[in-house]
């Protein structure tokens, strides 16, 4: 009955991943042989990380990632793709994140872009980093209608504090002057603030150009670039069967 009682509380304080716990070591034959301490430090570890697989689980869902069971554990090494492990880890492994770098990666499409991106967000969730996903053709549409209800403002609120906003197929379709101008102010929000991650079938060169406005494109690419990583990938599409990829050099770039 005491214990009953201790399971009840343990649930009506919210801590579903001990009360779990315990009811597994009351099942377990040689748990009296643990004394008092090492099966409170046990109950306390089981919570942490339910907590910490929870609020995993509820970064990833509001991500809305394009592939949100990519994993940087599942990259593709072979050396004819020519993107390297070892690169790729550090980036996830290091602190772009907190550092708020921006990270640009382009190639034709089917060259892995989106994947490569859904999964170093999907790893930053991994690490407790909110994430939020969004394709640049269907920003304009998006940001239109908040400008029509009166939620804008507080949307861009939730962008500037979201740790990484990936931009998925930019360069992809044209730009009116007031999506441009709204995409501009998301950029200046966080810069060196936030992280975030760029996908496009354009090379950085001829950004310019799709931005369409020449001050406001020095104005969003200086931002990007002062603190960035780059991934350039080519080749054929990775959805055709029995492809053949010719990835070039992976190129990771920080600027001061």
């Amino acid at each position: 009955m005491m214990m009953n009682t201790t399971l009840n509380q343990l649930r009506g304080l919210r801590l579903q991943s001990m009360a779990q716990a315990l009811e597994q070591q009351l099942t377990q034959s040689g748990i009296g042989a643990m004394s008092f301490e090492e099966r409170l430090a046990l109950l306390v570890d089981r919570e942490v990380h339910g907590r910490q697989d929870r609020r995993c689980a509820r970064l990833l869902k509001n991500a809305k990632l394009k592939y949100p069971q990519a994993a940087i554990e599942d990259l593709d090494s072979r050396a004819a793709r020519g993107l390297e492990r070892s690169a790729v880890m550090s980036l996830a492994l290091g602190e772009w994140v907190k550092s708020g770098h921006a990270v640009l990666i382009t190639g034709p499409t089917g060259a892995g872009k989106s994947w490569l991106a859904c999964a170093l967000a999907q790893h930053a969730c991994r690490r407790g980093h909110s994430v939020l996903y969004q394709r640049v053709p269907r920003l304009g549409e998006e940001l239109r209608i908040r400008h029509g209800n009166g939620t804008f403002t507080r949307w861009l609120d939730t962008l500037k504090n979201t740790d990484v906003l990936l931009l998925d197929d930019w360069g992809m379709a044209v730009m009116d002057s007031q999506t441009r101008a709204d995409l501009l102010e998301i950029i200046d929000d966080r810069a060196s603030q936030r992280a975030t991650i760029i996908t496009s079938q354009l090379p950085i060169e001829h950004w310019h150009e799709w931005i369409g406005d020449q001050t406001m494109a020095d104005a969003m690419l200086d931002r990007l670039m002062q603190s960035h990583h780059r991934f350039t990938l080519s080749g054929e599409s990775l959805r055709k069967p029995n492809r053949s990829i010719k990835t070039s050099a992976q190129e990771q770039d920080r600027s001061p």
